[in-house]
């Protein structure tokens, strides 16, 4: 789709459909609606009075101007409540709208910029978050489907403006929200891949292509290079599938003299739960589990476009789980890269073994800052639900510095405390630490775990089990089902935002 930024009036530009909005309990449409409306003799008004228009968030009505402006039709999308309005809800709005639309015929939309100026947002935000939820609200995860639907191809996504002052600030705003929503969209390709075609080896070359597209350095280990170096967390967990595990090493490099982030994120291309097997029902979306891992790739995708003055590594350990005749098993001690002692206690609490090779590795290679991202408990949805991310940190300056990022790129994050006491819960009579405990407060004991391993770098951890995929897309919500490419905007804009104060 092709994303124009243009000055002029929102009544005199040609388009299919024109996006206006409207606040929920406003009884007089003002701004830009409140021209539309008085250009079409006060039809929106009339559909507020009689209570066929609201305002309540991501409703929708479609009307049609029947030649009195340029726009063919007008779509006018609640905003909800004033008071509540941020980055988050502009991106649902732009998002719901383009849902709607997608079986409407519809080939061109002009559209304001939905809250420039409200509630402390600047233009350039608001413009940023409009272009990313127009794509990332058309995105379908429909990957294999053998029949298409050409009534849902929207050409050109065309912002208008009428002060000119504001055209650079939007056009910004605009270039940031097109590359963040294609990489959105793009980690929602890779979550959304089926295991069969979504294996560690095929992570890897997709990470490879992000890596030639975007002029990023890229490495990948393989089992042999695991094996000398000692990643006993990583091969562990790979022992049990045919599939060869990769570790996965994107770079973007702003100089020799600036800090290091790494990023790192969970790639299980599926996990069985190994011996510790999972229940049958629902098994199937465990393909999901690599959705920390496409973030980081995607991610990463977003910062070389950027460019912001920090060096950044991404790494992703990639593996299957599974049950194999040589696959490791409750009660096995495993030595991880660090030189720590893992008693396996389940065999389903594998992904912080992965990570826990992995977190070693950035240490050692001087990470400044180590981020990491799984998709890791059930406890933590169990904790928070399915639309935010549980945070934990050993660091309070980091935190607050991921916990902006996450405001400017509209994802909710809530932090969890990393309670030393819990600690006591992953003792072992026979090892260093056992990888898990017992069933209370399993998101914080997976936090603590993995904490053993940052080896003092200010770390913050992300469990996105809850946010990382949606069962349902509501019918005429603002995204399809499937993978939501959540954590790519936060990890970008965390990276700016380090740059900024190194």
């Amino acid at each position: 789709m092709e994303i124009r930024v243009i000055q002029g009036s929102i009544t005199d530009i040609s388009s299919d459909v024109l996006v206006v909005n409207l606040f929920e309990g406003v009884t007089v449409p003002g701004g830009a609606t409140g021209a539309v409306d008085s250009a079409l003799g006060g039809t929106i008004s009339e559909m507020i009075a009689s209570k066929e228009l609201t305002g309540k968030l991501m409703e929708t009505a479609l009307i049609h101007t029947c030649g009195k402006i340029a726009p063919k039709r007008v779509l006018v999308v609640g905003l909800g409540k004033s008071g509540k309005f941020d980055i988050e809800a502009v991106h649902k709005v732009s998002a719901a709208a383009m849902r709607s639309l997608r079986q409407k015929g519809v080939r061109t939309v002009t559209s304001i910029i939905h809250g420039a100026g409200i509630g402390g947002l600047n233009t350039a935000d608001a413009a940023r978050a409009v272009v990313e939820g127009a794509i990332t609200g058309l995105y379908e995860g429909d990957l294999y489907k053998t029949t298409g639907n050409e009534d849902g191809m929207i050409e050109r996504f065309t912002v208008v403006e009428h002060d000119e002052a504001k055209i650079p600030a939007i056009q910004s705003g605009a270039r940031e929200g097109e590359i963040l929503g294609k990489a959105v969209n793009e980690a929602r390709t890779l979550g959304n891949e089926p295991g069969n075609r979504m294996t560690p080896t095929i992570l890897a070359e997709r990470a490879r292509d992000a890596a030639q597209l975007n002029g990023l350095e890229y490495e990948v280990l393989d089992k042999a290079q695991m094996e000398e170096m000692g990643m006993n967390g990583i091969l562990c967990v790979a022992s049990g599938s045919v599939q060869p595990p990769k570790l996965i090493i994107l770079r973007y490099k702003a100089g020799a003299d600036r800090p290091t982030l790494a990023l790192v994120g969970k790639g299980l291309t599926f996990d069985s739960g190994g011996i510790s097997i999972k229940p049958s029902e629902g098994m199937q979306k465990m393909k999901f589990d690599m959705c920390g891992g496409a973030a980081v790739i995607q991610a990463l995708a977003v910062i070389a476009q950027l460019k912001p003055d920090i060096n950044v590594t991404g790494i992703i350990p990639a593996t299957e789980n599974l049950s194999g005749g040589a696959a490791f098993k409750p009660g096995d001690v495993i030595k991880c890269m660090s030189g720590k002692t893992v008693e396996i206690i389940s065999t389903d609490a594998e992904g912080r073994m992965i990570l826990s090779d992995a977190i070693t590795y950035a240490a050692k290679q001087g990470a400044n800052y180590i981020v990491d991202i799984a998709t890791l408990t059930g406890a933590c949805v169990v904790a928070l639900g399915n639309d935010i991310t549980g945070l934990m940190t050993n660091n309070r300056e980091l935190l607050n510095s991921l916990t902006s990022a996450a405001s400017v790129a509209g994802e909710r994050v809530w932090e969890l405390p990393l309670t030393s006491e819990y600690l006591d819960m992953l003792k072992s009579t026979v090892a260093d630490i056992k990888n898990c405990g017992s069933r209370w407060g399993g998101a914080i004991q997976a936090g603590l775990f993995l904490q053993e391993f940052v080896e003092g770098t200010p770390w913050v951890h992300m469990d996105i089990a809850g946010p990382a995929y949606t069962e349902d897309d509501c019918g005429n919500s603002y995204r399809a089902a499937g993978a939501t490419g959540v954590g790519v905007g936060t990890m970008a804009q965390l990276a700016v935002k380090l740059a900024e104060q190194a």
